[in-house]
């Protein structure tokens, strides 16, 4: 699944190609996604200039005027800038179609999701989609004590615990192994058992993993392609643990295992992560 540094890198190329511009149509030849797409949003978004290209978590949002579009990749999706006149190939659902400009989606999957908020419903952050997000890892406010504050009574792994999204968004499965093996966390560890000193520790692991991850343009998902049509940038060639079960680690020497939590593959060194 694309996790935050895709859907960022993808989020910085169509805000390039977005913000400012009036989106003239909206074709949508398969509203059959994770939720159905809204059939008069092609008229409620036609000739309306965008505002802003957000993101929230793996959210993004397209603020308009008088509302706000909330996009989901889902499983496999790509949200991608595509030739004038280029005809849609099989799993080119939503087109966005602007003077000089069109962005396609493609989700062969259909675990995406394009839906609509309007001002009348509230604020964008009250969306039941959103509302229970937690912290950006970029924001200033995330730190160790609030790991620590989150993690509070939560008898479940670790790993499990971030993969929930509610103590922080945006690590998800790649990121969440590599952090632990960078905080040298054992995955397995109860999240309430980590102490106030690892928390810092694995919070600054976050944030760098997930820098790392976004300046080399995201992981090797095979179906990722960023705003532009290029593909992923290789993230995980560097990986020190994410899909190298049986390989030396890259500090010890031990060999990675691998183990399943919540049907999620983990990866970790033995002798480097401690309970």
């Amino acid at each position: 699944m694309p996790e935050l540094p895709e859907v960022e890198t993808t989020r910085r190329g169509i805000d390039a190609v977005m913000t400012g511009q009036t989106l003239r149509r909206l074709v949508v030849r398969e509203p059959r996604m994770r939720w159905p797409i809204p059939p008069d949003l092609p008229d409620l978004l036609a000739d309306r200039p965008v505002l802003e290209c957000a993101r929230r978590g793996k959210y993004l949002l397209l603020r308009f005027d008088h509302g706000t579009q909330i996009v989901h990749l889902g499983m496999s999706g790509s949200l991608r800038r595509v030739p004038e006149g280029e005809s849609p190939r099989k799993h080119d659902h939503v087109d966005w179609i602007f003077d000089h400009a069109v962005l396609r989606l493609h989700d062969p999957r259909r675990f995406g999701a394009v839906l609509w908020h309007g001002h009348a419903n509230g604020p964008i952050e009250t969306h039941p989609l959103l509302a229970n997000l937690g912290i950006e890892p970029f924001d200033p406010r995330f730190d160790g004590q609030w790991l620590h504050d989150q993690f509070r009574g939560r008898g479940i792994a670790v790993k499990q615990a971030l993969l929930a999204g509610s103590a922080v968004v945006g690590v998800g499965n790649i990121y969440a192994s590599e952090s632990l093996f960078r905080a040298g966390i054992d995955p397995r560890t109860p999240a309430q058992r980590i102490s106030r000193p690892r928390c810092e520790r694995l919070a600054r692991m976050i944030r760098a993993t997930l820098a790392d991850a976004l300046a080399s343009g995201g992981s090797t998902l095979r179906d990722y392609v960023g705003a532009g049509g290029e593909p992923g940038s290789y993230f995980t060639v560097h990986a020190a643990v994410y899909e190298r079960d049986g390989q030396p680690c890259r500090v010890c020497a031990t060999p990675i295992r691998r183990l399943v939590q919540g049907q999620r593959a983990t990866y970790f060194c033995p002798a480097c992560q401690k309970r």
